[in-house]
Formats: C-alpha cells, structure tokens, sequence
C-alpha cells in the first residue's frame, strides 16, 4: 500500500531501497523555504542496521501489510525466545535478531504483540507501559521535589534509566516500553 512520506508514523513496517524497515522516529520538518518533509530514523529487520531518511510530503512510500498476533511469552533458551500463540496454543521462536533489545524487558507469562509480514515474524512489542523494580539509584535528598533533576537508576532487569529524585531502591517504578523512559511511579 502507497503512502505519503509526511504520513509515516514510529512502529510502521515499510519496504525501501529493497530492504523491510521499521520506523524508529518519525518528525514532520517545515523549513522556511521548500517543502516540507518528514526526518525518519528506520531500523533494517534483517540486520538491525540503522538508517537516516528523508522523504519529502509529495513522496510514496510502500507500507507493508502487517499482521499482529498476541502471545504469551514462555522462555528462552541460548539462542531463542519461545512464545504461545493465546488463540490456539502453537508455539514460536524468535530469535535474538527480532528481540533485540526488548529483551531485559521481557517478563514471565508477559502477553506481547508479534508482527507478521507475509506469515513471517518481523517484530515484537511489548505492553505500552512496564512495571520495574528500583535496585540502585542514589539516596533521597530532602527537599527535593518530584519536578526536580532526574538522576541515574538501574532496574532489576540491569538497565539504566533517569528517574526523578524523590525515587529510592526497592521501589517500583512504570517504564514506557517505546521511549524506555520512566512514567511514573507505580501505584503499591
């Protein structure tokens, strides 16, 4: 399916200069003088190379029809990740290539979203928001305030994330799985 360029959004799958990408980002430029344009940072699903690309508002871009199914996720062994389809119970495995970094994130029995492009798995998604626990972050200072400088934390699962100052360890914390940012402090 043909698109305009100044129509691609994060999360779009698209066919270009013979590779499948996926947009990373997206952002609608309208300089002073020309036309506008759309600045897109895209992701090769078979290498995970990374590409920067303009495409002008007049330009066609070929969207790909993409197929997503909810499974469950099981395990994973030295090289792949095992899921259950939640409609009929059939197994797949991804492996590292289509995880990539979504991995530290990936909990037990975690319902997530795999795309298909002609029957094929080209990528995963995760619930838009994530519950994580605090396990290293600097002490509270009294005083500060939850509009305050964000300082380092590293969660549970080893990723580092910047965190507001009134966060302490062992707290539980929601992490926007798009952005890999914190959200907000999770309700106990």
């Amino acid at each position: 399916m043909k698109i305009n360029g100044n129509s691609l959004k994060p999360g779009m799958i698209i066919s270009h200069k013979g590779s499948n990408w996926k947009v990373v980002s997206a952002q609608s430029v309208k300089p002073g003088k020309g036309g506008a344009f759309a600045q897109v940072e895209l992701k090769n699903l078979k290498d995970n190379s990374k590409l920067n690309e303009r495409f002008r508002a007049s330009e066609d871009v070929d969207r790909l029809y993409v197929e997503s199914k909810e499974f469950q996720f099981s395990y994973k062994d030295d090289k792949d990740f095992y899921f259950m389809d939640t409609a009929n119970y059939e197994q797949i495995n991804l492996n590292i290539d289509i995880v990539g970094e979504l991995e530290s994130f990936l909990q037990d029995n975690m319902l997530v979203s795999i795309e298909f492009v002609d029957d094929k798995p080209v990528s995963l998604k995760l619930p838009e928001h994530i519950k994580e626990k605090v396990v290293e972050t600097e002490a509270v200072i009294k005083g500060q305030t939850v509009s305050s400088s964000f300082k380092p934390a590293i969660l549970s699962n080893g990723f580092k994330v910047m965190v507001p100052g009134h966060i302490e360890n062992n707290t539980f914390i929601i992490i926007s799985t798009t952005t890999f940012t914190y959200v907000e402090k999770a309700k106990s």
